[in-house]
């Protein structure tokens, strides 16, 4: 399951991409921007910043730039940086909460997998750039498309 701290970690990277090559971006830009709190923006940051993604500039002209090119970071490496477990539900995860009552007897079970499947091709195929030119696309009046394997 994606989390909330890693939809936000997302829009963040997606924000400063829009930005990329501009200079630093003001954290309250991010926040207000990608409708993220303050106050998990700057823990979120912080994570990026400690997995290479982004750096940061103290000072008046100071705020975040990403390091890489938006191309080269896919959603997948940013879900894992944030530490997230990829499935719709607990019982795939290796770290679920709790255990799952039928254990392995589960006719759901082979489904969920599959699900899982799905979202890592789409998280590991789908860059950041391919978001900011769907974003692009769909300003123009086109249909948003995801790439293509």
């Amino acid at each position: 399951m994606i989390t909330q701290k890693t939809q936000y970690a997302l829009r963040a990277i997606f924000e400063l991409a829009r930005h990329h090559g501009e200079g630093p971006i003001k954290v309250s830009e991010i926040s207000h921007e990608q409708a993220i709190p303050l106050r998990f923006l700057e823990v979120i940051l912080n994570k990026l910043r400690k997995g290479g993604y982004v750096r940061g500039k103290r000072g008046f002209e100071g705020g975040y730039f990403l390091i890489r090119p938006p191309k080269e970071i896919r959603l997948i490496d940013i879900i894992r940086q944030m530490d997230e477990t990829i499935g719709p539900v607990h019982c795939l995860s290796l770290t679920s909460p709790r255990p799952c009552p039928l254990k392995g007897d589960c006719v759901f079970f082979p489904m969920w997998q599959e699900v899982r499947h799905s979202a890592m091709e789409i998280f590991s195929r789908t860059t950041i750039a391919d978001l900011i030119e769907r974003e692009a696309e769909s300003k123009k009046g086109f249909p948003p498309v995801l790439p293509s394997e």
